[in-house]
């Protein structure tokens, strides 16, 4: 499954369990309020196609959001382990956090800055 809009990962992302992701993402912003990358790939990692709970959320957003995310996503040697660290203790820390991280709909703007970001330097490619 690859995503091409915003509105699709929105769908997707209300389909899943995104409380979480919705912490994970808020400790990010927190911690790195100018990175928008980071805090976006916090909030993807656990997606999964509601039909396939094998869904690789890497790929999906891959195309929409970019290498970055995709690499931060998947955790890999492309992305910086400083951010790998980040990222994980974000994720970490969102499982026992017990603070208010708001609602998808805020992330919709951010998401959609990350994705047109993308979109323009596809096109410089």
């Amino acid at each position: 499954m690859e995503l091409r809009s915003v509105e699709e990962l929105m769908d997707l992302l209300y389909a899943c369990r995104h409380q979480r992701a919705l912490r994970t993402a808020a400790l990010l912003r927190r911690g790195r309020p100018a990175d928008k990358e980071l805090q976006v790939a916090g909030l993807v990692r656990g997606i999964q196609e509601p039909p396939d709970p094998a869904a690789d959320p890497a790929h999906a957003v891959r195309h929409l959001l970019g290498e970055r995310v995709y690499h931060l996503v998947r955790g890999d040697g492309a992305a910086t382990q400083d951010d790998i660290l980040r990222l994980s203790q974000a994720d970490e820390e969102s499982r026992t956090a017990g603070f208010d991280a708001g609602v998808l709909e805020d992330w919709r703007t951010v998401l959609e800055l990350v994705a047109a970001r993308n979109s323009r330097l596809g096109a410089v490619d």
